[in-house]
């Protein structure tokens, strides 16, 4: 039995679901004007973006879903309907804001396999937007 388990789920390797449609809002419509408002809180520098990158791999857990590149590829989203984020995605931080992402680690996001990860203790919310920051070097489209 534990072998049949073992094979469907390796056959599955690399068969993660579609992102729902990565420009859709995930924050509630009545909560995301308020979300929109947010900033990050701190400078963007270079040790704050160190410090998101290491709790995007270790604490926060991002990397198991998002992939350690942030194009929604990591091994824990392979069976999530719909797909983590791809971060990679340049069109979706155009039109998602920072206090969007912040509202959804905080909170979690309806629908998906996003957890509330402020909520539930994993990580604070200063750890949260420093992960934020991190996220948003995954596009390099700089136009």
């Amino acid at each position: 039995m534990c072998s049949l388990v073992a094979v469907a789920l390796w056959s599955t390797a690399g068969w993660a679901a579609p992102e729902a449609d990565p420009l859709k809002p995930r924050v509630p419509d009545a909560e995301r004007g308020e979300a929109r408002k947010m900033k990050i809180p701190m400078a963007v520098t270079p040790d704050v973006i160190a410090k998101g990158k290491e709790l995007y791999e270790g604490k926060g857990t991002c990397a198991n879903c998002h992939g350690q590149t942030g194009a929604g590829d990591g091994a824990g989203g392979m069976l999530l309907s719909p797909g983590p984020r791809n971060f990679t995605n340049c069109k979706f931080h155009k039109k998602r804001n920072d206090g969007e992402l912040f509202w959804v680690v905080k909170n979690g996001s309806p629908g998906t396999g996003m957890p509330a990860l402020v909520k539930g203790g994993v990580l604070t919310e200063e750890e949260a937007w420093t992960i934020i920051a991190y996220e948003r070097t995954f596009c390099t489209d700089k136009e």
